[in-house]
This record gives C-alpha cells, sequence and structure tokens, in this order.
C-alpha cells in the first residue's frame, strides 16, 4: 500500500520536471516521408499565435531504418503574417537533448527511433506563424520512415 501512495505522488513530480525541462508542445508536423522532388512533395503545416520573446524549440521525433549510411534534414520555413521570416534546415540527428533513444546496428542495417531537440528561434513580435516543413534525404533506397515529425514546443 505504501509504495503505491509513493508511486502516485512521485510520478506526477516525475511527469511535471520533465515538462519543466523540455517544454510544452504546441505543435507538431506530421511529415512522415521523404520529399524526393517534382511531384513527390510530403509537407506539413501548423499556423500558431505567438508573443514577443517566445522562444520556441523545434524537436525530431524519429523512428526509421536503412542501411549503410543516410543524411536527413528537415527544411523549415517560418512565415508572420504570410510573409517569411525565416529559413533553416535541421539535422534530425544532430540533438543538444535526447529522450527515448533506442539505436541498433547488425550487419549494416541500423534501427534508430528517438526524440530530440534541435533548433530555437526566438519571437520577435506578437503575431500568427505558419511554419512549413519537409524531409529530405539522401538517396538511399533501404531507407524505411515510420515516424519524422517535427514537433514545437515553448
Amino acid at each position: 500500500m505504501l509504495k503505491k501512495l509513493i508511486a502516485v505522488i512521485v510520478l506526477p513530480l516525475f511527469l511535471i520536471n520533465c515538462s519543466a525541462i523540455t517544454g510544452e508542445e504546441i505543435g507538431r508536423l506530421e511529415i512522415n516521408n521523404v520529399s524526393t522532388g517534382g511531384t513527390n512533395i510530403f509537407d506539413d503545416e501548423i499556423t500558431l499565435d505567438l508573443k514577443r520573446d517566445d522562444k520556441i524549440a523545434f524537436w525530431s521525433d524519429m523512428d526509421m531504418e536503412y542501411e549503410d549510411d543516410v543524411k536527413l534534414r528537415f527544411r523549415v520555413k517560418v512565415f508572420k503574417n504570410g510573409t517569411k521570416i525565416s529559413e533553416f534546415e535541421i539535422d534530425p540527428t544532430n540533438k543538444n537533448i535526447t529522450l527515448g533513444e533506442l539505436k541498433s546496428d547488425i550487419m549494416g542495417k541500423t534501427k534508430w527511433s528517438f526524440s530530440g531537440k534541435n533548433h530555437e528561434l526566438k519571437i520577435e513580435e506578437d503575431g500568427a506563424y505558419t511554419i512549413k516543413g519537409i524531409l529530405i534525404a539522401s538517396k538511399n533506397p533501404s531507407l524505411k520512415i515510420t515516424k519524422a515529425e517535427l514537433v514545437i514546443k515553448i
């Protein structure tokens, strides 16, 4: 009985502290496919009302398999009231905070899933911000994307 009581008290505190470290999710681009050009473009977008001095963080939420080597990039464009204010690329594997990472490499076949913080953007003025993104990759026919999402946190 005492163990259950302790779990009921400690677990919520742990979850609250994790949110303080990682931020609160305010949006997600569910791209989940590689864009190869032409008519084969898989993109997603979201519009958020943001305030001056907000710092938004871009996290990658990935689950993939591949053989040999692959290079991935999220290409992100940020618009304020319809005007492009920023454009950048994020390497989802280049993370400064990582959660839930599982990676195996057996006989040249890699299976990798993780959530990681990749980039921050400071908001200069209040407004409606539209964030658009696509995923691009080096040619590798063995690449299988199960999940490739760009998570926006504040």
